[in-house]
C-alpha cells in the first residue's frame, strides 16, 4: 500500500494537469459516474495521509489505492482502469483503487493536523489521541489512519526502531517522554522516506523493515505479525522496549 510520502510524490508527478480539461474519461469504480467529469478542469490537487484528491470546482475526486492499487501517466496496463481520465493526447490511470466523488468542503471532511506530512500536523492532538486508547497496541495506533494519517508498515516499524519502542507496547503505558520521541521519529522518518524515495534510495536507508538483524545489536530482528492489524512487525528485543 502507497504510503504518505508516495502519494505525495504521485501530487507532484500530475502538476501538469493542473488546469488542464478532462476530454473523457471511464471507469469502473463503484458509485461514481466518469462522464461528470467531462468538460471538466482540475483545479489543483492536494493529499490526506494515502488518499490523493483530485480537485475540480465544486468537488473533488478521492483516490484511495489501498494494498492493491498503482496508477499509471500517459500509458495504461491491458487490465481496465476503476477510473481513466483522458486530456487530449495525455492520459492518467487509476488501477484497483478506491474512488469517490466528495462535494462537500474538504476542510469539513478531513483533519489536515492528523496528517504526519502535513504543516498542520499537531504532535499534541496524536498523544491526546493515544492516551484515550490507553489499551491498543502502539503498532496498532501507528497504522490508524485517523491518529497517523499516511502511516504504513514501513514508517510504523522504522520509526518504533528508531525510538526504541517495542511495537506491542501498550500505548498508555509508553512514557510521555518516549511518545514525543516517537512522534518525533514518525514524521522525520516520513519527510526523509520522501527524499530518499525520490532519488530510489529508501530501501538503502532501511533499519528494520524487512532487515534480518538489529543494526545496534547484530543479532535477529523478530519477525511477528502483530497487534489487531496482524501486519509484519521487525523488532529487536535487546534494544527496543516493552511497555506493557
Amino acid at each position: 500500500m502507497p504510503e504518505g510520502p508516495s502519494i505525495i510524490i504521485l501530487k507532484e508527478d500530475l502538476k501538469p494537469f493542473k488546469g488542464r480539461k478532462v476530454t473523457s474519461a471511464k471507469g469502473y469504480a463503484k458509485g461514481i459516474h466518469p462522464g461528470m467529469f467531462e468538460g471538466k478542469t482540475i483545479t489543483g490537487f492536494k493529499t490526506w495521509g494515502k488518499q490523493l484528491l483530485i480537485l475540480f470546482k465544486g468537488f473533488a475526486v478521492r483516490v484511495h489505492m489501498g494494498l492493491f492499487g498503482s496508477y499509471k501517466i500517459n500509458s495504461h496496463g491491458k487490465r481496465n482502469a476503476s477510473l481513466h481520465l483522458q486530456f487530449d493526447d495525455d492520459e492518467v490511470n487509476f488501477y484497483i483503487s478506491n474512488i469517490k466523488v466528495i462535494e462537500e468542503p474538504l476542510n469539513k471532511v478531513y483533519d489536515w493536523s492528523a496528517d504526519i506530512m502535513s504543516p498542520k500536523w499537531d504532535a499534541n492532538k496524536a498523544i491526546e489521541k493515544l492516551k484515550a486508547k490507553p489499551k491498543q497496541m502502539i503498532c496498532d495506533a501507528l497504522l490508524d489512519q485517523k491518529l497517523f494519517a499516511g502511516s504504513g508498515n514501513i514508517i510504523k516499524n522504522e520509526s518504533l526502531f528508531r525510538a526504541r519502542i517495542h511495537p506491542e507496547s501498550l500505548s498508555g503505558k509508553i512514557p510521555d517522554a518516549d511518545l514525543k520521541e516517537l512522534l518525533k521519529e514518525v514524521v522525520k522518518f516520513s519527510h526523509d522516506f520522501l527524499k530518499w524515495r525520490k532519488k530510489g534510495l529508501l530501501n538503502k536507508h532501511l533499519l528494520a523493515y524487512e532487515q534480518r538483524s538489529c543494526p545496534r545489536n547484530h543479532i535477529p530482528f523478530h519477525k511477528t505479525d502483530t497487534g489487531k492489524t496482524k501486519r509484519h512487525s521487525y523488532y529487536c528485543d535487546k534494544c527496543q522496549v516493552l511497555y506493557d
